[in-house]
This record gives C-alpha cells, structure tokens and sequence, in this order.
C-alpha cells in the first residue's frame, strides 16, 4: 500500500496505523508484534507500507493497540452506522481505516470529531479513487453523531 505522505505528525501516526490495522487483519501477528515492527524496521519505508521516522509514535501506538483491544465494543457501533451493508462484506482496508476512525471518536474526546472524520476521509482519498471516501465519510458521520452527540448539536 502506497500513499502520499502526510503533513503532520499526527496524520502520519493514523496512516501508519490503518496500514499496521490492515497488516493485523492478515491474522498473522499480535499489535505489539506489528507496533514494534513499524517503529523498528518500517520507519525507512515510509510511503511504501512503513511509518515516517517524525510521526508521533506514541499516538501510533494507541490508535494500533486500542483499535484492536476494543475491537469487541467498536465494530458493533461501526455495524450499526453501515447502513445496510454488513462487516464481513466491507474492504479490509476500509475496515482498517473505519476501525481507527471509531477508536479515535470513541475513545479521544481530545480530537474534535470533524477533525478526525476529516482525517481518516483524507487517508481513504490516499487508497480509493471511487465511492469508499464517501461511504467511510458516511459512516463516520454516523458514528460520530452516536458517540459525540455533543459536538453536533439537536
């Protein structure tokens, strides 16, 4: 997976962690496992499936393990804001994308909402040339509107 290189520390962060989320959904390793490979050896590859060396590694890390330890609590609210599609039948590198998407509205109340929506959209822009950053603008729209109800108002 190739992708444009992102112009903050924190965007650089989130890409790398949809690409250790999509490498975690192979089934082969453990988060740690994935984390300290990309913080080791990957970080020379970045833009070819690796991490910058100036990204933030500690929110690398958290989006990465606390995507996948609360997975359990995250991919119903993501199931629900499907909207008639079901889990099984989405793109795995979408559902890397949906699922750090999820933890950082659920779990980082620190990051405003449209920012992190805006964020993940520009990560599927990065991958997708068709509809998929529209749908995951979609669902995370929905998603967002249940967890940070707050933040968008009646």
């Amino acid at each position: 997976m190739s992708a444009p290189l992102p112009t903050s520390r924190r965007a650089a962060a989130r890409l790398a962690a949809v690409q250790a989320l999509y490498q975690l959904s192979e089934g082969a390793h453990e988060a740690r496992e994935v984390i300290d490979q990309f913080v080791s050896v990957r970080t020379t590859e970045a833009g070819e499936g690796g991490m910058r060396p100036d990204a933030d590694r500690g929110f690398f890390g958290e989006l990465v393990e606390g995507s996948d330890s609360h997975r359990a609590e995250l991919q119903p609210i993501l199931e629900v804001a499907l909207a008639g599609r079901t889990w099984d039948r989405v793109d795995r590198l979408v559902k890397a994308i949906l699922l750090a998407a999820a933890y950082e509205l659920r779990f980082r109340p620190d990051v405003p909402a449209r920012v992190a929506i805006n964020e993940y959209v520009e990560i599927a822009h990065d991958f997708f040339d068709q509809g998929e950053p529209g749908f995951i603008n979609s669902v995370l729209d929905r998603v967002a509107r249940t967890t940070r109800a707050a933040e968008f108002g009646p």
